[in-house]
C-alpha cells in the first residue's frame, strides 16, 4: 500500500510535469540551437528543486501525528527504560511510517557529578591515537535512539507503542526529550 503520495502530491507533480513539458516546447520553438539544452538544463533543475520543497511543505500539513499519554519506566536490572504511549493520526490522510525519536541528555555534570574528561569525545584524525582503554573510559552525556512506532496508520486511528532502550548506569538526574515523525 502505497501511503507517502496523497492526492496533492500526484498534483503537485502533475503541475511540475507540465511546467517542464511547456519549459521544453518553448526551448525547441526557440532558434538559437546553441541555448537549447541550457534551457532544459536549468528548467529541470529549478523545477526539482521546487517539486522538493513543495513536497516537504505537503508532507507538513497532510501528515499529522501526535503522541499521548507518553510514560517511561527503568527496569534496573536490565539497565533499560522502556517508553509506552498512544500515537493518534489527526490528519486526514494515510501516514506511511511513525518514528518516535527519544534523547536522553545527563544532567549530572550540572552537579558536578561528571568530570569533565568525559565530555571530550575525539573524531578523525583523534581516534587514530586512542587507546582501547581510552574508549573503554568514554562515557557519552546524550543518548539518541529512534523507533518507528506505527506503519500505515489510517486518518482517525490510533496505536499504542513501547520500546525499549539502553540506560547507561552512571546517568543521574536524566532529561528526556521526544519527537515525532511521520513518513
Amino acid at each position: 500500500m502505497m501511503t507517502y503520495f496523497t492526492i496533492w502530491h500526484y498534483l503537485v507533480a502533475a503541475i511540475v510535469f507540465l511546467l517542464f513539458l511547456l519549459v521544453v516546447i518553448i526551448a525547441l520553438q526557440n532558434g538559437n540551437k546553441k541555448l537549447r539544452f541550457s534551457m532544459i538544463f536549468s528548467a529541470f533543475i529549478s523545477l526539482i528543486l521546487v517539486a522538493a520543497f513543495l513536497m516537504m511543505a505537503l508532507d507538513k500539513y497532510t501528515k499529522k501525528v501526535e503522541v499521548t499519554s507518553l510514560k517511561n519506566k527503568r527496569i534496573l536490572s536490565l539497565e533499560q527504560i522502556q517508553y509506552s504511549g498512544i500515537v493518534r493520526n489527526i490528519g486526514n490522510y494515510t501516514v506511511g511510517k511513525v518514528e518516535l525519536e527519544i534523547k536522553l541528555v545527563n544532567k549530572g555534570h550540572v552537579t558536578g557529578n561528571v568530570k569533565g574528561g568525559n565530555f571530550y569525545n575525539p573524531s578523525g584524525f583523534g581516534d587514530l591515537f586512542e587507546t582501547a582503554t581510552q574508549k573503554k573510559k568514554r562515557k557519552p552525556q546524550t543518548l539518541i535512539k529512534t523507533f518507528v512506532i506505527a506503519e500505515n496508520l489510517e486518518a482517525g486511528r490510533a496505536k499504542s507503542f513501547k520500546v525499549t532502550m539502553p540506560y547507561p548506569g552512571y546517568f543521574r538526574s536524566t532529561a528526556d526529550f521526544t519527537r515525532v515523525f511521520a513518513h
